[in-house]
Formats: structure tokens, C-alpha cells, sequence
């Protein structure tokens, strides 16, 4: 039986971001040594506002990964900085240990709920 509340799906979904920022920020970090590579980065706050939007039974789109602007780029064309994806990791990292922590919260709940009459 599963059961599912609306703040569960929206940390369902906000933890599928964390995981994406995750694998974005592990490519970015392979690629280091990877001539001409651009890094990758999306807006979190606004591809978690766009999932929200789709809390009602639509499906999610896919997250809108774009090149990172502004960065330094070495002689190469390579612009990825070990030190800002480093960073993003431990960002990225940060946020799902909250959305995990809040999920395990949700879950309590609900099963105080359901065994309130014992």
C-alpha cells in the first residue's frame, strides 16, 4: 500500500532535483580535462517552483540544463572549475540530506495518523 500526501510528492520531487544538481555537478567534474567542455548548471529554486506548478496530477518536464555563463575559460575552451563544483556538490548534497530528513518527518506523520486510535 502506498500512501502519499502532498508535501511527500512535492519532497519526492524536490529531492529528484537535488539528485539531478547531483549527476549535473558529476559531469561537470568528469569533464575537467575535457577540451572545449562548458559547464552545466540549472536554476533550482525556479525548476523547483515549475514542479510545484505540477503537483496536480500533470507530469513534470524535464529540468532545463544550460551552459553556466560568466566563468573563466583555460586556454582550451574548458571552463569547468573544480573548486565551484565542489562547491555545488556540497550544496547539492545539503539539500538532499534536508529533503530526506523532512521526508522521513512526513512519514511519521502519517502513521501517527494511522495508528492515533491505538
Amino acid at each position: 500500500m502506498q500512501i502519499e500526501t502532498r508535501l511527500s510528492d512535492a519532497l519526492g520531487r524536490y529531492l529528484d532535483l537535488a539528485v539531478s544538481e547531483t549527476k549535473l555537478t558529476a559531469a561537470n567534474m568528469a569533464n575537467i580535462d575535457t577540451p572545449g567542455f562548458r559547464a552545466q548548471g540549472f536554476d533550482f529554486e525556479a525548476e523547483m517552483h515549475k514542479a510545484m506548478g505540477t503537483l496536480d496530477g500533470q507530469r513534470s518536464q524535464a529540468v532545463r540544463v544550460q551552459d553556466v555563463d560568466g566563468l573563466i575559460a583555460r586556454p582550451d575552451g574548458n571552463n569547468v572549475s573544480m573548486d565551484r563544483e565542489g562547491l555545488h556538490m556540497a550544496e547539492a548534497q545539503l539539500k538532499f540530506r534536508a529533503g530526506v530528513a523532512l521526508m522521513r518527518l512526513e512519514n511519521q506523520r502519517v502513521m501517527d495518523a494511522i495508528h492515533a486510535d491505538k
